[in-house]
């Protein structure tokens, strides 16, 4: 009877916390997914075992475990466990945390492990005023963060601190997830009598993008909206689990990873001539509500860098996609955007032009101020002529073709070449041209 009491009393606490933090696992056997870091041959789960954690640092997306495994240490370790959100702590939060770990260790020689949930939010005064204490051991500070700390962390925190990355949770570790919910009367929803279709399951797995709280939060509405049968048993069938995820959820914070990744994947596709990628990585962006602005001035600067001269027409077209979207807004200027990126994407590449200008700032780097030619500078004041300004001058419109061989480089640097044509569609055209054109200069120019 004791037991049966028991069990009872803990599903009346249990029932009353979400269903995701109740079925937060306590032990790290208890931890679905993230075998890269946490398998039974990993460092990870043998210094947890061991209790021997050092400063680290846990990076991914929500959903996805960070806190879950610093609970998990919680539960593992001997040592003392402080707890922080970056978002609402401040200077002297950290001050009241440190004093403490130094009386532990000074009296009972017990080591503090400091928890800071969401670390990118504090500000770099509060990452320096941890770093003496973690350096000293004073604290073992464990970081939990969806942004890439190699962008949002002091640097010395970082050298001092092991990195692990978690990873989405597969489609698999979801359903697994989903039916050990299921089956627990305890932590989970088995106190409902639930059951649950294979297709509903998957498809809430699906729809969760590798986001454990998103499905558990998904199949809790589903069995407490959901009406019993006559014999008390709730059926989450595929239709149930669609009312419960009405639209997919994209991960994409503007300020972010997602972001960063998402608009490297876009121009990239674009440079690699696929229309379908760019179309898929725009419409992510698109339905995360990115500035539509911003996008337009990624395909101005794609047009010019990744086309050139092979297409000047791409940046013609960027360019009034970008007044079209600033002038008409959303929704329409969807298919704007789509227009101006399809055209990048198909049309010729070329990078000459972006090439030749990053050449020609690292030689003015390289060179300095070198003399520029007397006769190319400025003779339209009085008196020009006696300093030498603009004196042997050749007027290239008073030539065939409006082309006269003549040195326009400064003399020490008078033989490189910046612009290097290609053969490519209009730029080849223009490679022609000026090949013909600048036959005899090009000859004089090797000697």
């Amino acid at each position: 009877m004791s037991d049966l009491f028991e069990v009872s009393s803990e599903q009346e606490r249990k029932k009353d916390e979400p269903l995701a933090a109740r079925m937060r696992p306590a032990t790290l056997d208890e931890v679905i997914g993230q075998k890269h870091i946490i398998g039974k041959d990993k460092l990870l789960y043998r210094a947890i075992k061991a209790d021997q954690i050092s400063s680290i640092i846990f990076y991914g997306p929500p959903g996805t475990g960070k806190t879950t495994l610093a609970k998990v240490i919680a539960n593992s370790t001997s040592a003392d466990f402080e707890q922080v959100n970056a978002t609402i702590a401040g200077k002297k939060d950290l001050e009241l945390i440190v004093e403490k770990a130094k009386e532990n260790f000074a009296q009972y020689s017990k080591k503090t492990i400091l928890f800071i949930d969401e670390i990118h939010r504090f500000n770099k005064a509060q990452q320096d005023f941890l770093l003496p204490y973690v350096e000293d051991g004073t604290v073992t500070l464990i970081g939990a963060t969806t942004e890439n700390p190699y962008f949002e962390v002091n640097g010395a925190l970082l050298s001092r601190s092991r990195i692990f990355e978690l990873k989405p949770l597969s489609k698999q570790d979801l359903m697994d997830l989903i039916q050990k919910a299921v089956d627990d009367p305890i932590k989970g929803i088995g106190m409902y009598n639930v059951t649950i279709d294979e297709d509903a399951k998957a498809f809430l797995a699906d729809s969760a993008d590798g986001d454990a709280r998103t499905v558990l939060n998904a199949l809790e509405l589903a069995s407490i909206t959901t009406d019993p049968d006559e014999d008390g048993n709730v059926h989450i069938s595929l239709e149930v689990a669609e009312e419960c995820i009405q639209k997919r959820a994209i991960r994409y914070d503007k300020t972010g990873d997602n972001h960063y990744d998402t608009i490297s994947a876009f121009i990239k596709s674009m440079r690699g001539s696929d229309p379908d990628a760019t179309l898929y990585y725009l419409a992510r962006m698109l339905t995360a509500g990115e500035d539509i602005r911003f996008i337009a001035r990624r395909i101005m600067i794609a047009a010019s860098e990744e086309c050139g001269v092979a297409d000047p027409r791409a940046l013609e077209v960027a360019v009034n996609a970008a007044l079209a979207v600033e002038r008409v807004g959303m929704p329409e200027s969807q298919i704007i955007l789509a227009n101006a990126a399809c055209y990048v994407a198909c049309a010729p590449k070329s990078n000459a032009a972006s090439a030749g200008i990053f050449k020609a700032m690292e030689l003015v780097q390289e060179t300095g101020n070198l003399e520029i030619p007397s006769y190319l500078k400025d003779a339209h004041y009085k008196s020009a002529a006696k300093l030498d300004r603009g004196v042997g001058y050749k007027y290239a419109h008073d030539y065939p073709n409006h082309f006269v061989p003549q040195q326009y480089l400064p003399d020490k640097i008078k033989n490189v070449s910046l612009f290097e044509m290609s053969d490519v569609a209009y730029e080849g055209k223009l490679k022609k041209y000026y090949d013909m054109i600048g036959k005899k200069y090009h000859a004089e120019k090797k000697k």
